[in-house]
């Protein structure tokens, strides 16, 4: 179960690394790579199988991470993820998929992303 727990951890960290690079590459640029909202989807859903798979091993069973903190992380990968689809169904109506998206809606995804890093490293 350790080997399957570190697949998804690896999954969730890529996931991740997809989103806040989509994100800085897209910064100038009046668009948002279709790439973050699947990088979202892979991080939100690793993170809750590693969540799982730990649980049922009982590699916490010695105390592990807060579950408020693994709450709040949740939280915040569902409105990433949720934001990043808006934003593909925004930028869709452009040029290939790659159109404009609210300026609003792209920061706020790359701020929630450093904050879901934040509470991660911190908490």
């Amino acid at each position: 179960m350790d080997f399957l727990y570190n697949v998804f951890a690896v999954l969730h960290f890529v996931g991740w690394a997809i989103v806040l690079g989509g994100y800085i590459a897209s910064i100038k640029g009046s668009g948002l790579y279709r790439g973050v909202f699947h990088g979202a989807a892979t991080a939100l859903v690793a993170g809750v199988l590693m969540v799982g798979t730990a649980e049922m091993s009982g590699m916490w069973d010695d105390g592990g991470p807060s579950m408020a903190k693994i709450g709040v992380k949740l939280v915040i990968a569902l409105v990433i993820a949720v934001l990043a689809f808006l934003a593909k169904r925004q930028g869709a109506k452009g040029d290939n998929g790659t159109g404009p998206v609210s300026p609003g809606l792209k920061h706020t995804i790359g701020a929630l992303t450093l904050v879901n890093i934040v509470v991660a490293v911190f908490w």
